[in-house]
Formats: structure tokens, C-alpha cells, sequence
């Protein structure tokens, strides 16, 4: 006699937990989804043709969970706005949204859809998940009635949150997450009263989950990483590139290893909006990572993990960000400086005049220490090491301490810190230092073409960043990104409710 099929699906999934519990390692997957978008409208649309955009989107994202899963992946993350797109107002994205419980509450849609009804966007990722015997994480909408009990409740009665969630191998419900750090332009968004630290174990280690602008700022991103200590983070995201410190791959690959973490990155792709890159990326850098700014395709990445990355014997050692820097005497010729914008920030900067030199700048309590050796200057090609120290933002403002050698858009030196993304000229060595006021350093090797340099450099216990060898592209950035969190502005717009 065959066993029945709920048997069947439950002893597929005794042996895939069996076998996970049984290595070191997992598969995971992220998927950078072209989202299909709604026609621009300023009257909501019905609940059916909301779920109809949906579903031709979930079409696109079941082929890639399918995909992961023969594959053998054990978890996929999908993008933000994956599901309904963007450039919503508070009335049009209402269709979209549904009540999304508690995790709590024990939840299966695929085989329950009628229990928080109605919840089809939820019973179909529910099913996908339990179909293929993987983890699903994806990013939805979710709505919240109140009344006038409640001091903060909108005037239209609701609660709606940018949102995560998880669904098991089986399908159940286990994490949902609400994001918030909203960026400026999510006004259909409510922020939550309280930032919330969501983790959920698995057989290959603690999770934890966060979405997109949340990963700039200490709640939730270092709460889950230095206080609760998750092995990985999910993290679905809608990120815009902005050179040179702000590209999707350069950024999250230098946060994972800056944090000491795995981080699944899935961005979404709209090259018209600058929107691509997203990877798997590990304490000792890119596992697998994908940058295209030339075609409208999504993209699966796969790759085999740590599941509990600072018991592995690769786990980097802690750094001391500031030890080397604040060691050495200051080299001459830091008088030699001029300004620059990066954008809105102000750098203290200073022009390498020769192939290979010792260069110090220095900006507020940061001095950025550089030696290097060029391979091969371009004449046409003009690089300077850069000092920020600072807050950043023109909303909510935020503190970096950046050190930074970067080559100038052209030899007009008006135009260093405008972005540029290739290059001729490499680098025989380079280290980069500075006296860091916090422990929250993100180190970023950016070459020609905004391509990542995996194992090409090393971060040294005393805070250097060095080259390994030669750079075997040409240059465009490396920097050292840091954080100080405590000199963050209270956030002018996020009120308690």
C-alpha cells in the first residue's frame, strides 16, 4: 500500500531536517526578481485585479523556488516589493495588503487557508513552500485595524507595514517581520511602536530577518547580530546603487563581513532605477554574488554555507579597528588637502601624486592612513585618499567615519566623489587604516565594472586593510566604512503611535 500523501510529505521532511541536522553546512538561495509592475493609477484598484499583478509576479518567484529547491536548496529570500512593485500611496496600495497573525498562532495556509481568511497571497507562498520542502521568505503587506482607544491609530483605522515572512518546509508561518527604518518615499507605510528583533532557530542555526534601509542603522540589524547572535540574516531588499560606497554587492558583502555573518541578500531588478546586485554573502566574503546593469532578467544564485559561522575555523579573528592607525606618526604632506563632495557629505581630500606613496588625511577625530604602490598609473586617471567624519543624510541623519582611496571621474579634481564605475589602473599593493571611533567597520574592495575582489585583500587584527597581491583588475574604490550609532539624530518622522 503507497502511504497517503500528508504521510508521504511528512517523512520527506523528517529526512530533510534529518540531513541538515547531519552537516556543518546549508544551501541557500536568493533570487533577484524583475517585479512586474501595476499601471500607474491614483484610485485603488479592485481586491481581484490587485491579486491577479500578484499572482504574475508569484508565477515568476514559484519558478525560481522551484528551481532553488531541485537544486537543493534548504531556504530561498526573494526581494522587497517582490510581490506588488512600489510608487504607492497609502489608499492604492490598501488592495495589496492582507491581516498577516502572529506567528505564534500555529499557522499553515496551505492546508488551513480559510482560518485568517481572506489571505491568498499568504496560502500561495505557504504552499510553495510546503510543496517544495524549503524555506520561503518573502516580502508582503500587512494591515492592522485600530480604533480611537488606540492615540496613534491613522484616521482611516489602519495599521500597514512594509513586511517578511517566513514559511517552514512545511509550510507553517514562523517568522513575520515589520520593517522599521522606512525609506523616505514609503509614506503608504506605517513605522511600528517598537522595533522589532525577529529570530526563529532552524537545524542550520539561528536566523534573523530585517529588510532593505533597516541594515544603515543599529535596531534592528546590530540588536540580531551582536546582542541575540544569529548565525544568518535574511534580508530581502529594494536597493538602489549609489556609488561609491552604497552599490548593493560592495556594501551588503562588506556588512556581512564587517558583522561576522551570513547575509542573504535578494534585491530586486529595475535597471531603470539602478535597482540590481544581490548575493550570499559570509564573514570571509562573497559566497556567490550577481551585478547587471545591462538587462531586464532576474537572476538564481545558489551556494553551499556555514550553518554556524563563528564556530568554523575560517571565522575571521576580531579586528581593532583603530590599533595600526593610531600607532604611527602622521606621514608629511597631509597639509595637502582640499574638499570634496560625495554626494551631500563633505570629504577632507588628498591627490596621490606619485605611483607609490604614504598619505595621511584627516577630518574631525578620524585620520585615514594610506600606503600603496600603483602597477600601472593612467595618465588620464587622478586618485586621492579621502577622510569623512560625520552625519549623513539630508532627513534622517545618520554618523560615518569613512576612509577611503578612490579615483576621481576625471582628472578635474572638482569631480572626485562624483560616481564612476570603471577604471585602467591597478594597484601592486595598497593598506588602509584609520583611527575608527567605533567597532563597526564594513571593509569594500570595489573594481572596474563594480565587480567584488574575493579573496584579493585581508583585514588584518590591527584595523589594515591590505592587498593580498597585485590587484588583478583596475581599481576603482577601497574603503573602510564605519558606523557610530550612538552619534545617530533621533529620527524626525517615525512618532510614537
Amino acid at each position: 500500500m503507497l502511504p497517503s500523501q500528508p504521510l508521504l510529505h511528512a517523512a520527506v521532511f523528517a529526512l530533510a531536517v534529518l540531513q541538515a541536522l547531519a552537516s556543518d553546512t546549508f544551501t541557500a538561495a536568493v533570487y533577484e526578481h524583475a517585479v512586474i509592475l501595476p499601471d500607474a493609477t491614483d484610485e485603488p484598484v479592485s481586491p481581484d485585479d490587485a491579486l491577479a499583478l500578484m499572482n504574475k509576479n508569484m508565477d515568476v518567484l514559484e519558478g525560481a523556488i522551484k528551481e532553488a529547491a531541485q537544486q537543493g536548496a534548504h531556504i530561498i529570500v526573494t526581494p522587497e516589493d517582490g510581490i506588488y512593485g512600489w510608487h504607492f500611496t497609502r489608499e492604492t496600495i490598501y488592495p495589496y495588503l492582507e491581516d498577516i497573525p502572529d506567528p505564534a498562532v500555529n499557522w499553515i495556509p496551505c492546508t488551513d487557508p480559510a482560518r485568517f481568511a481572506p489571505a491568498p497571497v499568504q496560502e500561495r507562498l505557504s504552499c510553495m513552500a510546503r510543496n517544495n520542502s524549503i524555506y520561503v521568505v518573502a516580502n508582503i503587506g500587512d494591515k492592522k485595524p485600530c480604533n480611537s482607544s488606540d492615540a496613534g491609530c491613522p484616521s482611516d483605522g489602519r495599521y500597514q507595514y512594509n513586511t517578511d515572512v517566513v514559511f517552514d518546509p512545511e509550510g507553517k508561518l514562523v517568522a513575520r517581520y515589520h520593517k522599521y527604518n522606512l525609506f523616505r518615499r514609503e509614506t503608504q507605510f506605517n513605522y511600528p511602536k517598537e522595533p522589532e528583533a525577529v529570530t526563529f532557530e532552524t537545524p542550520f542555526g539561528k536566523f534573523g530577518i530585517f529588510t532593505c534601509f533597516d541594515i544603515l542603522f543599529r535596531e534592528p540589524a546590530l540588536v540580531l547580530v551582536s546582542e541575540l547572535q544569529v548565525d544568518t540574516v535574511l534580508f530581502p531588499t529594494a536597493w538602489m546603487n549609489v556609488l561609491p560606497f552604497l552599490t548593493a554587492v560592495e556594501f551588503h558583502s562588506a556588512w556581512a563581513m564587517g558583522m561576522g555573518v551570513n547575509l542573504l541578500s535578494a534585491n530586486t531588478h529595475n535597471i531603470s532605477l539602478a535597482m540590481t546586485g544581490d548575493g550570499l554573502f559570509t564573514p570571509e566574503g562573497p559566497a556567490a554574488y550577481h551585478y547587471d546593469s545591462g538587462t531586464e532578467e532576474g537572476c538564481l544564485l545558489l551556494a553551499e554555507l556555514s550553518a554556524r559561522p563563528r564556530l568554523s575555523p575560517t571565522y575571521p579573528p576580531a579586528v581593532n579597528w583603530s590599533s595600526f592607525a593610531t600607532s604611527i606618526k602622521k606621514f608629511p604632506g597631509e597639509k595637502d588637502t582640499f574638499l570634496g563632495a560625495v554626494r551631500r557629505d563633505i570629504f577632507t581630500f588628498s591627490e596621490l601624486r606619485h605611483k607609490a606613496g604614504n598619505y595621511t588625511v584627516c577630518q574631525g577625530d578620524l585620520c585615514c592612513h594610506l600606503i600603496y604602490r600603483m602597477a600601472n598609473k593612467s595618465k588620464d586617471e587622478v586618485y586621492v585618499l579621502g577622510a569623512f567624519d560625520g552625519l549623513h543624510g539630508s532627513l534622517i541623519k545618520y554618523h560615518w567615519q569613512i576612509c577611503t582611496l578612490l579615483k576621481c571621474k576625471t582628472t578635474d579634481l572638482n569631480t572626485c566623489g562624483q560616481p564612476v564605475e570603471t577604471a585602467q589602473t591597478k594597484f601592486e599593493m595598497f593598506s588602509l587604516s584609520g583611527t575608527f571611533g567605533t567597532n563597526y567597520v564594513f571593509p569594500e574592495v570595489l573594481y572596474s565594472g563594480v565587480q567584488l575582489a574575493p579573496g584579493e585583500f585581508e583585514v588584518l587584527r590591527d584595523g589594515r586593510l591590505k592587498s593580498k597581491h597585485g590587484t588583478s583588475k583596475p581599481l576603482v574604490t577601497v574603503t573602510l566604512f564605519g558606523r557610530l550609532y550612538e552619534k545617530d539624530l533621533p529620527h524626525p518622522l517615525r512618532t510614537a503611535p
